[in-house]
């Protein structure tokens, strides 16, 4: 069912607790990276034009391997999961496959646009948002069963006008989702309802810790906009960043956003500063990840018009494989 990754080109040994290049060039293009522990990493990304399907590999902490889905064709945008299981991987076609015990299991869906975000507060309160485009309607699933049925208290106006991006919570009545033209809306238990973000671009990714919420995007010009005591606020960051489509959120004030140009920006109790990675990147980094050891792992490549390929992986910390054995 899997095959190990081939290893990519020897890049430059990194410092002991610095930025690396763990992959590049990858036939596919890695949208979203998540995981349980530094031991247990997903990626999932393009379809790899290999016959194989979307790309999927997993770092189990010694070795990367590639894994094969069942399906033949499509990119996957998102995965998120659980410790003890399972692990819900979204993308083209309304696709949401769930990983458990070894086994991919293609759900029912009740739509064909693409599944952009995943989160769930546990394995049986899950959501899924996504839609066609920046300028089309958008969607928000809820997992009932075994099976995806439309959030009903979903505005018409949000549903009608745009995407929605992403959505994360800290709890079964705490959530965000971030779509089109700014839009923000907060899950209380009961219902949707919009909030006012302050930006009228796009926000793709929305993240928390225990304080706070952090939404990034923009197009030339990236957004950040954090979420405290009731209210968004843009946060003004110096240099001005481009475009941002991925952000993580960590312990004591640590945060990361990631973006256009291999564009990384910390976050500390100072506020948000841009990162020397200390290598020029010139792609794209999609989305990224905070483990339970603090280390940042960011994912990319070509990721704006398809096919999604050239993927990519760095990562903040001790050193990591690239390959497989």
């Amino acid at each position: 069912m899997s095959s190990c990754l081939v290893a990519c080109p020897s890049e430059p040994d990194p410092p002991e607790e610095g930025w690396e290049i763990v992959h590049r060039g990858l036939p596919g293009a890695l949208l979203s990276v998540w995981g349980t522990s530094s031991t247990n990493v997903w990626a999932v990304g393009g379809d790899s034009q290999d016959g194989l399907g979307p790309t999927i590999i997993h770092f189990d902490g010694e070795t990367w391997t590639r894994v094969e889905s069942g399906q033949t064709q499509g990119s996957l945008w998102w995965v998120f999961g659980f410790e003890d299981g399972p692990v819900f991987m979204g993308g083209e076609g309304g696709v949401i496959l769930r990983y458990e015990a070894g086994e991919f299991t293609l759900m029912d869906t009740p739509g064909t646009d693409t599944v952009f975000g995943i989160w769930g507060a546990s394995a049986d309160d899950v959501w899924a948002v996504g839609g066609a485009s920046d300028s089309t309607g958008g969607f928000v699933w809820r997992l009932s069963g075994d099976t995806w049925t439309p959030e009903p208290s979903l505005p018409a106006e949000v549903s009608d006008a745009g995407s929605i991006w992403k959505v994360f919570g800290t709890s079964p009545d705490d959530a965000w989702l971030v779509g089109s033209n700014g839009v923000a809306m907060h899950w209380d238990g009961t219902a949707l309802t919009l909030g006012d973000s302050g930006v009228g671009s796009s926000l793709f990714t929305v993240h928390a810790s225990e304080d706070r919420y952090v939404a990034v995007g923009g197009a030339a010009t990236g957004i950040i906009s954090e979420y405290e005591a009731g209210q968004w606020t843009t946060v003004a960051v110096d240099p001005p960043a481009p475009g941002l489509s991925g952000v993580a959120l960590g312990e004591d004030d640590f945060g990361v956003a990631v973006g256009s140009f291999g564009a990384v920006y910390t976050r500390s109790s100072a506020g948000w500063a841009a990162e020397d990675l200390g290598f020029n990147l010139g792609m794209t980094l999609h989305a990224a990840w905070i483990d339970d050891q603090g280390c940042v792992w960011a994912v990319g490549g070509q990721v704006y018009s398809p096919p999604f390929n050239d993927g990519l992986l760095i990562h903040r910390g001790p050193s990591i494989p690239s390959g497989g054995l």
